[in-house]
């Protein structure tokens, strides 16, 4: 975890926002939760700019997260990290899989693949992979075609037992994956888009996590139901698996999701409204 030194069983947990839009209430919930449970707990809390859609991240979105963070009164450990600084990094750990046979090129369709690279948000159904590539030899693949993860051939090769652990209240407990749901339920993910340099939020979130020593993961319950596509990935390249914490989300009034299109839940608008950070702490039910 380079600039911070990790004591040992320190309790770390993260806060990963897209700089592709500013901080609405949800994240703010998000961030002083896991803040305050890695403060509480004596440990580290880290930030880190998940940028890997260079398209739509920017870096006056990044300096405003930050200045809102600090608003809040949330202080992070280390240097901020940034997935775009390593997308090289990312795609190396694919060759292992490659090796292994778990994957195949995907030629579909252009914005199903760019689609299924981001992180899932709850009301967003993305529609089962029919496997129509699947069987392809990665010799065939051509420029601009994706790599997917043969999910069943995957599980052939993991443990029968293998899950994880959540501390979340509305999932609290052991998972044991099951593979035919994870088959049904998942399907064959994308994993990376060659030629440019795009990489699925499911890796690089998983590579992070394990390569800056987070123990916690601390997120919206709208991502529990994708958990097991990182803990089996964290098994196929031998990184550890974190205990997850998927919290409540905060909706607006007509219960749906905030998303960083409802700009009338910026953060910077409750600022210039003179809201407090105690306040924000306050409607997020905190």
């Amino acid at each position: 975890m380079a600039g911070v030194t990790r004591p040992a069983g320190a309790f770390v947990s993260r806060f990963a926002p897209s700089p592709t839009g500013p901080l609405h209430l949800g994240h703010a919930y998000s961030a002083i939760l896991a803040h305050d449970m890695a403060r509480a707990a004596g440990g580290l809390f880290l930030l880190r700019m998940e940028d890997t859609d260079t398209e739509r991240s920017k870096y006056a979105y990044e300096a405003q997260i930050m200045e809102d963070l600090q608003w809040l009164g949330l202080t992070w450990d280390g240097p901020v990290q940034r997935q775009s600084d390593h997308l090289a990094r990312y795609t190396a750990r694919l060759a292992p899989l490659a090796a292994r046979g778990l994957l195949y090129p995907c030629s579909c369709t252009r914005s199903d693949i760019r689609a299924a690279l981001s992180a899932p948000q709850e009301g967003t159904v993305h529609p089962h992979y029919p496997g129509t590539c699947r069987g392809r030899s990665m010799a065939s693949r051509q420029p601009g075609d994706a790599l997917r993860l043969d999910l069943a051939a995957a599980l052939a090769q993991l443990p029968p037992d293998l899950g994880f652990t959540e501390t979340g209240a509305a999932h609290a407990g052991p998972h044991i994956i099951n593979p035919d749901d994870a088959i049904n339920r998942i399907g064959d993910v994308v994993l990376s888009r060659k030629g440019e340099d795009i990489v699925a939020y499911f890796l690089a979130s998983a590579l992070d996590d394990a390569d800056h020593g987070v123990t916690h993961v601390i997120r919206g319950e709208d991502l529990f139901d994708f958990t097991p596509v990182q803990v089996i990935l964290q098994h196929l390249l031998g990184l550890p698996t974190p205990t997850y914490h998927h919290h409540r989300l905060i909706r607006d009034d007509d219960g749906k999701r905030l998303a960083k299109r409802d700009d009338a839940r910026a953060l910077s608008k409750y600022r210039a409204e003179g809201t407090t950070p105690q306040d924000i702490r306050r409607m997020v039910g905190l």
